[in-house]
């Protein structure tokens, strides 16, 4: 098992508050990440959704919140059910004149079976990619565009 990082980094337009709650807010995330029944950033909060190939296999995630400092650090396990190996998904931001820098850095993707194609560490990035710099991206502009950068 090799260590496999995927680091991605962006500024987004929008103060650290509000990208915050976009990140944390069940009804917020819904609208550009992934269908969560469920999320409350607290430390040891499990949640779960379905994600994968709109047009292939669904995968079950398995998350459990490992550390949280409010408007700063999200960090969360992330593994497939039925399936060897776990990962960590952590969101840090900070303040980028009166923007907000978003570091994502997705740890461990090389516990996962090599086996299996979809869990290679270029799914992973064309995944992460497509969610921060078009999904998140296009969901904050527009709140931005609709006056609410300091919800």
């Amino acid at each position: 098992m090799k260590e496999q990082n995927l680091v991605i980094e962006r500024i987004f337009n929008a103060g650290r508050k509000w990208v915050w709650q976009a990140l944390t807010e069940k009804e917020l995330m819904q609208q550009w990440y992934f269908d969560l029944k469920e999320f409350n950033a607290v430390v040891g909060f499990k949640f779960e959704f379905m994600g994968g190939d709109p047009n292939g296999k669904q995968w079950k995630h398995l998350c459990e919140i490992t550390e949280v400092i409010p408007e700063s650090k999200l960090t969360y396990s992330w593994k497939y059910e039925g399936y060897a190996g776990i990962s960590y998904v952590t969101f840090e931001l900070s303040d980028e004149g009166e923007n907000t820098r978003l570091k994502l850095t997705h740890s461990g993707i090389g516990s996962f079976p090599s086996d299996i194609p979809e869990l290679a560490v270029h799914n992973f990035e064309a995944g992460w990619n497509h969610i921060i710099h078009i999904s998140l991206k296009d969901f904050l502009e527009k709140q931005v565009k609709n006056g609410n950068n300091e919800a």
